[in-house]
């Protein structure tokens, strides 16, 4: 079995602030880190009343982003179109 490494309190809150605050998952957290990613999880789980509510609000907020820029996306070729049209138009 492999040694363990006590992890200071300071960082266990603050990785948990990172994720419940910035929306960042707890992968990427755990990533950036150098903690395994089950700790973090296991943190979750102790921490909230509701673990899956914070993984839920995390997951809503990265599909909420990725929409925006979608919606961007074709907000902006929409208006491309409408100058080329009126282009052509004259």
């Amino acid at each position: 079995m492999g040694k363990r490494k006590h992890i200071p309190s300071e960082i266990k809150e603050q990785v948990l602030h990172r994720i419940r605050t910035e929306g960042i998952s707890a992968a990427d957290a755990a990533k950036e880190h150098g903690i395994n990613t089950q700790t973090v999880y296991a943190w979750l789980r102790r921490s909230a009343v509701m673990p899956s509510n914070v993984l839920q609000m995390n997951k809503l907020k990265r599909e909420n982003e990725e929409l925006k820029r979608l919606l961007g996306e074709v907000l902006l070729e929409k208006e491309r179109s409408k100058k080329k049209n009126r282009r052509h138009a004259v």
